[in-house]
């Protein structure tokens, strides 16, 4: 039966893909000699550990939205389910390394997008808890069965200028934000009614 041991060896984006992707690359470790595994389905949750690094006085304020005031941290401060990710992972016997891609926004609803872009440098420290299906020869060569046991995880600590150049590749220059319908209906006639081309410049007439 499989004795499966994962770790995290980094992180780096997926250049191409249709939406920004977080390439988690895991090291999978089967500790049986010799064993084939044919094929493992396996999931991932995906878990941000905020208290596990310190904030300077502007990222605290940033991440005011999320925490509230630094000296409830003590309370507030918790960690925070970032994604979940899946892969197959090919047949191998002893070692396999293969990218687990997790997916990314840049939506300023969205909580874990507010805690990193709140981030000015560092790392990250996130956790993956594991599950999934083992496909495998036994010990006669019959295919067995085996589930990834619930306390497998691993550990890492990504650095902030990954994920911020991993956004700047897919929204060079931008950010997204969600408004109310209504809300948006509003800012479209304000632009109208000015005669402004772009979002931007009804944006900036309000602000001023």
């Amino acid at each position: 039966m499989p004795d499966l041991r994962i770790t995290i060896e980094g992180a780096e984006p997926v250049a191409f893909a249709v939406s920004p992707l977080l390439a988690l690359k895991l090291k999978i470790c089967n500790a049986v000699p010799g064993e084939v595994i044919q094929s493992i389905m396996l999931q991932a949750q995906v878990q941000i550990e905020a208290p596990r690094r310190d904030y300077n006085s502007d990222e605290q304020r940033r991440l005011g939205d999320l925490f509230g005031e630094p000296a409830r941290w003590s309370q507030t401060l918790r960690n925070m389910l970032w994604t979940h990710a899946a892969v197959n992972v090919r047949p191998f016997t002893g070692v396999a390394e293969v990218d687990l891609p997790a997916p990314c926004t840049f939506d300023f609803n969205v909580a874990s997008t507010k805690y990193f872009a709140g981030l000015e440098d560092g790392v990250i420290p996130i956790c993956l808890l594991f599950s999934g299906t083992v496909f495998y020869e036994d010990a006669d060569g019959a295919l067995s069965i085996a589930q990834v046991p619930w306390e497998t995880e691993a550990r890492w600590r990504v650095p902030v200028e990954t994920w911020q150049r991993m956004m700047d590749h897919y929204y060079p220059y931008s950010a997204w934000l969600s408004l109310r319908r209504d809300v948006f209906d509003r800012l479209r006639e304000f632009k109208s009614e000015r005669g402004l081309t772009t979002w931007d410049q009804a944006l900036e007439a309000l602000l001023a």
